[in-house]
């Protein structure tokens, strides 16, 4: 459980890293790159002790998949609330199908 709180917190820290900046288009460049590095500096520091923690309990394969899961619910909630854009159906169809992965990932 450890392992998934830090991760979901990373990529809180990443999905703002990644796209927060969408907001500001009027923004130089140089200090929106400047301020997504710092924002992914906290993300890593969430991120590398997941991994840690996590690799034994789970392969290396299975710690990405749960990171690309926990991504799609991070970055589904943050387009709504934060950028404010649609959550169209093909979007949902497409995350099932990643989910659909995941599950071949775990099969024993």
């Amino acid at each position: 459980m450890r392992t998934i709180i830090l991760l979901t917190i990373s990529n809180i820290f990443m999905t703002f890293a990644w796209y927060g900046h969408l907001k500001f288009k009027n923004s130089p460049l140089w200090i929106v790159i400047l301020i997504s590095w710092l924002i992914a500096l906290f993300g890593y520091c969430f991120q590398v002790p997941a991994n840690r923690y996590g690799h034994g309990m789970f392969t290396a394969a299975q710690l990405k998949t749960i990171q690309e899961i926990i991504t799609l619910i991070v970055f589904s909630i943050f387009s709504i609330l934060y950028l404010k854009e649609e959550f169209r159906w093909n979007y949902l169809i497409g995350f099932v199908f990643i989910i659909l992965a995941a599950y071949f990932i775990f099969k024993k």
